[in-house]
């Protein structure tokens, strides 16, 4: 989604796509959170998912900006890997960098809902994987 940023933010990371983490004001904040405090490195959904919000997949190098509920900007994050992993094959090596899951049951109960929620759910969902960066912490 291409939100109107501000203009020294938009002069700074010029390209940048605006983005929510989570589906709700309470999911986002515990994203951002986990983000902000280095715990959350790396983050998933659908790959359809992208496309129907009207949001260009994450490109490795590029610099992106995350949003709060509001539409706030509040942290800027470059994109270092992107993968492809089908749901059913997603494996415990990627959970830990994604902050918010005990282990790969834990993360298939919270995609599964988050998913179903979304529409997108199906056990051989193909996943888009993001490793990423903070750059800049607009509220620091």
């Amino acid at each position: 989604m291409q939100l109107d940023l501000a203009a020294d933010i938009r002069a700074r990371y010029p390209g940048a796509i605006a983005f929510r983490y989570g589906d709700s004001a309470a999911l986002n904040a515990e994203i951002l959170g986990l983000v902000r405090a280095g715990k959350k490195t790396m983050s998933c959904d659908a790959l359809a998912a992208f496309a129907l919000r009207g949001e260009p997949e994450p490109e490795v190098g590029r610099i992106d900006i995350a949003l709060d509920w509001e539409g706030k900007p509040t942290l800027a994050v470059r994109t270092v890997k992107v993968e492809h992993v089908r749901f059913d094959r997603m494996d415990e090596a990627r959970i830990p960098p994604q902050g918010e899951f005990r282990d790969l049951d834990h993360w298939r109960q919270g995609y599964q809902s988050y998913l179903t929620r979304a529409g997108h759910f199906a056990p051989d969902v193909m996943m888009l994987v993001e490793t990423f960066q903070v750059i800049e912490d607009f509220g620091r």
